[in-house]
């Protein structure tokens, strides 16, 4: 994701992008006068008037931002026109703080323009506004326009109108039906001033000072407040993001399941960190819905508890060690293997050629012995320096922990960062050629990217065969609420990639040993639902286990205002059909304002 340092990346755009390829210049004349807000937004997604000085645009001032590099002023038509799709709202952009109070009646002369946040390589939605303004105060202490309210009944529960394949999928062109879909609803009231009421949150608050929350308390919820993202045909249309036009210092510190009482009232903005924001010139009063931290049960003597836990970038110099720790032995249980994802190496992001994890690994395996949990033994692969992702000079990589006490690691010689594992068989049974040992990292797949390690365990006399995964991030996709219907996941095409490679190591196993217990688990990345798992599972090979729980209970991640799965354990038909299995996601993270990584874990129980 980008950085918040950068959100005026791009310069404010003259033209309508109307394709992916190029802006169109409109061509209609140079000047309008006696023009209203309902008419330089008119009923599609670009203003006809973009590129154009507008003179004397009356309105009253709804709300004023003075922070930030987006600074300037929201006014709003007091007398609308009787077109739903044109919304009464615009921003008028200073630079500077702007120079006018709410409830100010102003005129507006300046530059209609449509500014896209992220710029437009974003592929996301422009925002109309009035640039280089000339402002005239006609008078003051005027009555801010009523807020539209937006619930349940307003928001319709289609998603968005497939985008124009003249105009490579842009829905920038198509006249906006606010009544049939959403994206249409939220961009009709552009700039307008907005009320929900009572709204529940769904994603906490995040270091930004900002939520998200539905207005829509019965689409897809889960059992601990939130909204559940199970399908792409699916959308959860009433998604919105709430940010503040006071001080991030009062801001409410939500967790999912919280209640936002009362009315939240502002403006409706976009940006490129979410999409449709109301920007809250009037908050709720926060009401806790009492959510806590989830732990699992412990494994008995004859089930082997796996588990897979991405760490969040973890380097000796973070502060969480305590609190991993903590979450391994209290909440998981202490596992008797745990995949663990994004281990920097020992100075983290510093990028002076270090690969080396033994410090990383050894403080959090020191600190869950001082939690009260076993010591763990562990095995690795350093990665080559700077071939994995990831935060340059960080060299992420998956590790294996495990309690020796309770299971054994094979320690076959002959696994580096560069050497491919192989299967071969002995005395009729699947053998890896090297444990640990990393899976064909020499293929394109893995170019810029975490190749999976591959591990040989024992337990009551029982192999194991685990792969630890971090597949491909979704940077670079569009996002939900890009102009582009349905948006671009450019990303799987890696991401498939290495499901073909991963499942294709799997069928060599299974190829060799038909009845092979088998694990392939860690951050995949992707849904259940996706392409990528639909791969990775192959023709039965391996099997998603979250698949076992109720579709309200699958996530294991919160990203604007969506629970979904990222992080997935697969399992070969030995252990799904032939032994007893019970799969746990286990919610100490997403859900939470303080979360001490972005994912929550998960633990598969079995007896082999």
């Amino acid at each position: 994701m980008p950085s918040r340092s950068s959100a005026r990346l791009a310069a404010l755009t003259v033209a309508a992008v109307c394709s992916a390829a190029s802006a169109v210049v409109l061509t209609t004349p140079a000047h309008a006068d006696s023009v209203r807000i309902h008419d330089i937004q008119g009923t599609t997604r670009i203003s006809p008037f973009a590129g154009q000085k507008v003179t004397d645009v009356p309105g009253i001032v709804t709300a004023t931002r003075t922070y930030g590099s987006s600074r300037g002023f929201w006014i709003q038509d007091p007398t609308p026109d009787d077109d739903p799709a044109t919304s009464e709202g615009v921003f008028v952009f200073t630079s500077s703080t702007p120079k006018v109070a709410v409830g100010d009646s102003v005129t507006v002369t300046g530059t209609v323009s449509e500014f896209v946040p992220g710029g437009a390589s974003s592929g996301n939605q422009s925002v109309t506004e009035i640039t280089k303004p000339v402002i005239t105060t006609v008078s003051t202490g005027n009555a801010v326009p009523a807020p539209v309210v937006v619930d349940e009944d307003s928001v319709p529960d289609a998603y968005a109108p497939t985008g124009d394949t003249a105009a490579a999928g842009s829905v920038n062109g198509l006249t906006l039906d606010p009544s049939a879909y959403a994206l249409d609803y939220y961009e009709s009231l552009e700039g307008m001033n907005v009320q929900v009421a009572d709204a529940r949150v769904v994603t906490a608050t995040d270091p930004y000072s900002e939520l998200w929350v539905t207005v829509k308390p019965h689409e897809h919820p889960s059992p601990r407040g939130g909204t559940v993202y199970g399908s792409y045909d699916s959308q959860n249309t009433g998604r919105l993001q709430i940010q503040s036009l006071g001080s991030t210092a009062d801001f409410p510190v939500a967790n999912v399941g919280d209640t936002l009482e009362g009315t939240t009232t502002g403006p409706l903005d976009f940006n490129q960190y979410g999409g449709y924001t109301l920007v809250a010139s009037k908050l709720g009063t926060l009401m806790s819905g009492g959510l806590e931290r989830e732990t699992t049960r412990k494994q008995s003597s004859r089930e082997l508890a796996v588990a897979t836990y991405n760490v969040e970038n973890l380097d000796p110099s973070d502060t969480t060690f305590d609190k991993h720790a903590s979450a391994i032995v209290n909440n998981l249980q202490s596992p008797d293997i745990v995949s663990l994802e994004e281990i920097q190496d020992d100075n983290g992001a510093e990028d002076d050629g270090t690969v080396d994890a033994s410090e990383t690994v050894n403080k959090l395996i020191d600190a869950i012995v001082s939690a009260g949990g076993p010591k763990y033994d562990w095995r690795a692969i350093d990665p080559v320096n700077d071939q994995d992702g990831g935060e340059p000079g960080g060299n992420i990589r998956q590790v294996f922990l495990f309690n020796p006490e309770r299971v054994s690691f094979v320690d076959r010689p002959g696994g580096d960062s560069t050497t491919a594992v192989g299967v071969t068989m002995v005395h009729g049974k699947a053998q890896l050629t090297a444990s640990p040992g990393r899976v064909d990292p020499a293929d394109a797949a893995w170019s810029n990217s975490r190749k999976p390690l591959a591990g040989e365990f024992v337990f009551r006399g029982k192999t194991v065969f685990v792969i630890a995964n971090h597949l491909n991030s979704k940077g670079g996709d569009q996002g939900l609420a890009a102009q582009y219907q349905p948006p671009v996941r450019s990303s799987e095409i890696q991401r498939h990639a290495q499901a073909t490679v991963v499942n294709a190591f799997v069928k060599d196993i299974l190829s060799v040993q038909k009845n092979a217990n088998v694990i392939a688990l860690g951050d995949m990345n992707d849904f259940e639902f996706s392409g990528t798992a639909k791969i990775l599972e192959g023709d039965g090979e391996l099997w998603s286990a979250i698949k076992s729980l109720p579709r309200s209970e699958r996530y294991t991640y919160d990203y604007q205002g969506n629970q979904q799965v990222l992080d997935q354990i697969l399992i070969s038909p030995a252990i799904r059909r032939g032994c007893d299995f019970e799969y746990d996601s286990v919610h100490i993270n997403s859900e939470f304002h303080d979360q001490i990584s972005d994912h929550d874990p998960q633990v598969l129980r079995f007896r082999p």
